[in-house]
């Protein structure tokens, strides 16, 4: 397994506005509830993953820097060189300890650090979430705040389609989440109940969000992209 170190704050701190270039720029992007994301302290944001274009967005809308867990396939040529810079983090998704333990660093550092639970661009309704976001949480000591991201895909099109410029598109940071092991609670049983819990709020606040904005989550949502 290759080490890797703990990205500078510094790439989150001037990438952040090519996000919100593209959020606000490109595509005309509502932000709701950006007050709940704690202003210091380690943070995690756990957004729901439909589309090709989620990450920049939220690291964009994002009130703080923040490094995201980017698919290791994004990290070849002058993209790859963007994201390295941008302090983003290369996750494998068939064994994803070296990004975890990266983005540990960063919240132990007191840093922002943002996930898609459900690991896929799919419908992203998170009816499933991967243990990373409960370990980082519990590991990290960091509040766990859902964001829900809506239309930037549409039923119809593909997992790695471009919006349309000028698309209206929503992103709401729900109220943060908080885990804890309890005393004489196995560290299993922990990541288990945590894992739930972040992935019951996430699936909670994209249904609120979407009955809110009218904007509908894709029906036909593919577990993986297309090899």
């Amino acid at each position: 397994m290759t080490e890797q170190r703990v990205p500078s704050p510094a790439g989150p701190a001037w990438s952040r506005w090519i996000g919100w270039f593209l959020a606000r720029g490109v595509w005309a992007t509502d932000v709701v509830g950006a007050h709940h994301v704690p202003r210091t302290g380690p943070v995690l944001l756990a957004a729901n993953h439909t589309g090709v274009v989620d990450g920049p967005i939220l690291a964009g809308v994002s009130p703080r820097p923040t490094h995201i867990l980017v698919k290791e396939e994004m990290f070849h040529g002058p993209v790859g060189l963007v994201l390295r810079a941008a302090g983003q983090i290369p996750v494998d998704r068939q064994g994803g300890r070296t990004a975890l333990t990266t983005a540990l660093g960063v919240l132990r550092r007191g840093g922002v650090v943002g996930i898609f639970p459900e690991g896929n661009r799919g419908r992203g309704d998170a009816t499933s979430a991967r243990a990373g976001i409960a370990w980082l949480a519990l590991n990290g000591q960091a509040p766990v705040v859902p964001v829900a991201i809506l239309g930037t895909r549409r039923t119809g099109e593909s997992v790695g389609h471009v919006p349309g410029f000028r698309r209206r598109l929503v992103v709401e940071f729900g109220e943060p989440v908080v885990v804890e092991r309890a005393p004489g609670v196995s560290g299993r049983a922990a990541l288990v109940a945590a894992n739930e819990a972040v992935r019951v709020a996430l699936s909670d606040l994209v249904t609120r969000a979407s009955a809110r904005s009218g904007l509908v989550l894709p029906t036909d949502g593919p577990d993986r992209e297309p090899a």
